[in-house]
């Protein structure tokens, strides 16, 4: 496994993006929807950018943003797992400078008896691990 060093470095935080999407295993879950929320870290050396005060140094924010946004309001899938797992391969294949991803999705309108802020997934994928060449 990837050097867990890479989890210290820079990164690009995303938090509390919302979409509405159709994936879930329950019938009502595909043809309604619902409201997702997804939280993505992106690892890269961000020193250069630091320097330059150039974007094209970086990767933007609205890139990533569009990738999740892509995923969650594209085809449905059956499990978050599913969802987070595509935002974070489409992450690497856009951007090859990311060299880990952590992509946390989550549903705060379930169907469940008790209260909860929402039920989710998180995921973190290295480049090196989780991206054939």
């Amino acid at each position: 496994m990837e050097d867990v060093s890479v989890m210290r470095g820079d990164k690009l935080i995303l938090r509390g993006l919302k979409f509405h999407g159709y994936h879930g295993v329950k019938p009502e879950e595909n043809k309604l929807g619902q409201k997702f929320l997804v939280d993505v870290d992106a690892w890269l050396d961000l020193r250069q950018a630091g320097i330059s005060d150039c974007l094209s140094d970086t990767v933007s924010y609205t890139d990533i943003y569009r990738i999740v946004e892509e995923v969650v309001e594209g085809p449905a899938q059956n499990l978050l797992e599913s969802v987070a797992q595509k935002i974070a391969l489409a992450t690497f294949k856009k951007h090859p400078q990311i060299s880990a991803v952590r992509v946390k999705v989550g549903k705060p309108h379930i169907a469940i008896r008790g209260s909860v802020d929402y039920l989710g997934v998180e995921i973190l994928r290295y480049r090196s691990v989780d991206v054939r060449n």
